[in-house]
């Protein structure tokens, strides 16, 4: 008897929970409960009429008393609304919350709550418009922990990528390669998991496709199916259920042009290609696209015009944020956009681009080939403590760099692989500094900077 006792208090306590939940501002719900509330009593009010008319003109004895019976006629009129109405009330919000919960199960996590996974979803949607701008793995690193904090996602991705599979498929198909924004769609899916396993599956050489990934060849066949290489990104993010968006930087067919200084040398050397320029052993003092004066891709000048924040980086300096900066509209947008823009230094330097590079070498790079771009804030790691690879080293700090720039220190480096960042902490960090920007902290995972994740002023 104790057991079902517990039991049923625990019932209870779950649905007045539910109950509270679906009474909270903001979460549109409310409005809907009203209108289902108001086509109720007009149901409730037909058949009253119907029942009251039978009640006073059957001449059938045992089917007027039954009327007498259910309707209470013995007690005050007060009460039996009280006890008619709770009854109802009761049982409409029962229906509602179950009718829920079938509805979204296949949207739920194990064990979570629906009212949790409504109340996620709305906070989610009510997001600041974040745009991503960048490639590689950082890029895809970034959005994957910043989907937890906003759908209103937007991820400019470079196109001057000719290496591997997705330079093969640009010359052989003329089409803008796809691996960074495969990348980008993977990390912004809802089943990121299986549609990771599914998008990097990558076929081996006998199979006949020259050991391309599933994903490029899926982005490939929609560009042949749709026309156009925009739409076919569009239709995957439709496909994939992508929070968010991923688009181009530019629609034009650029080539990245380095002009590096040889070590020992005087002479300089022009290479050609994003694959080639980190093989090269030297210095870059230079770089450039060609054409030079590609159009952007609009709707990401218009993404980066109605932003919230800018965050530029994590990813190669040279071959992947850069690019990205070096088409003319979006380094314009960029600057005109009210959106506060962070730049975030990567965890590790880069063979053959950033060898030897502190945190302020980085932002002088950035300054060097785009004018009048500021920073509202720039993201450092400060967490050396795990051992690096051979070849591998950290990002370090300048010692001067407050003195001319706004800068925030952080543990961000992933454990499992240290010379990356941690997706979650990189996003929650930068959540935490955006509202602290911008106003109150919002209560849940905005919360104010943990200590315990050692981050600190």
């Amino acid at each position: 008897m104790q057991f079902k006792s517990t039991n049923l208090k625990a019932k209870i306590r779950r649905f007045s929970s539910n109950f509270s939940f679906w009474m909270t501002p903001g979460i549109g719900v409310k409005r809907w409960l009203l209108v289902i509330l108001a086509g109720t009593t007009f149901i409730a009010l037909g058949f009253a009429v119907i029942l009251l008319d039978t009640y006073r003109t059957t001449t059938i004895p045992w089917l007027r008393h039954f009327l007498v019976a259910v309707s209470l006629s013995s007690f005050p009129r007060w009460l039996r609304f009280t006890v008619f109405g709770g009854i109802g009330l009761v049982i409409l919000l029962f229906g509602i919350v179950e009718l829920n919960r079938s509805v979204l199960r296949p949207f739920m996590k194990p064990g979570q709550p629906v009212t949790d996974t409504i109340s996620n979803y709305r906070k989610k949607a009510k997001g600041p418009k974040v745009v991503a701008i960048g490639g590689g793995t950082g890029l895809s690193s970034l959005l994957r922990g910043l989907k937890k904090y906003s759908h209103n996602l937007t991820a400019i991705v470079t196109v001057a990528d000719d290496g591997g599979s997705s330079g093969e498929l640009r010359r052989n198909l003329g089409i803008l390669p796809p691996g960074d924004i495969r990348n980008c769609l993977t990390a912004l899916a809802d089943d990121e998991e299986m549609i990771s396993h599914i998008f990097q599956y990558r076929f081996g050489d006998r199979a006949g496709v020259n050991g391309h990934s599933l994903g490029n060849l899926f982005i490939s066949a929609l560009t042949d199916i749709t026309g156009s290489f925009e739409e076919a990104v569009a239709e995957s993010g439709r496909v994939l259920a992508v929070r968010g968006r991923v688009m181009p930087s530019t629609l034009h067919d650029v080539k990245l042009v380095a002009e590096i200084k040889l070590p020992n040398e005087d002479s300089e050397v022009k290479v050609v290609g994003e694959s080639q320029i980190p093989k090269i052993d030297g210095k870059i003092n230079r770089l450039w696209i060609e054409p030079s004066n590609p159009l952007p891709f609009p709707p990401a000048v218009q993404a980066i015009l109605s932003a919230d924040l800018i965050v530029i980086g994590p990813g190669s300096l040279y071959t992947s944020v850069l690019p990205n900066l070096l088409v003319p509209g979006l380094a314009d947008a960029i600057r005109a956009s009210k959106a506060l823009k962070f730049f975030i230094v990567n965890v590790a330097n880069q063979a053959g681009e950033t060898t030897g590079y502190k945190c302020l070498d980085h932002i002088r790079v950035i300054e060097k080939h785009l004018h009048d771009l500021h920073f509202d804030l720039i993201l450092c790691n400060n967490n050396f403590s795990v051992k690096l690879p051979k070849g591998i080293e950290y990002v370090l700090p300048d010692s001067d760099i407050e003195e001319q720039y706004s800068v925030y220190f952080a543990h961000l480096v992933n454990k499992d692989n240290p010379w990356r960042h941690d997706s979650d902490l990189l996003a929650e960090t930068i959540s935490d500094l955006y509202y602290e920007k911008t106003g109150p902290l919002v209560k849940g995972k905005l919360d104010s900077v943990s200590s315990e994740n050692g981050l600190e002023y």
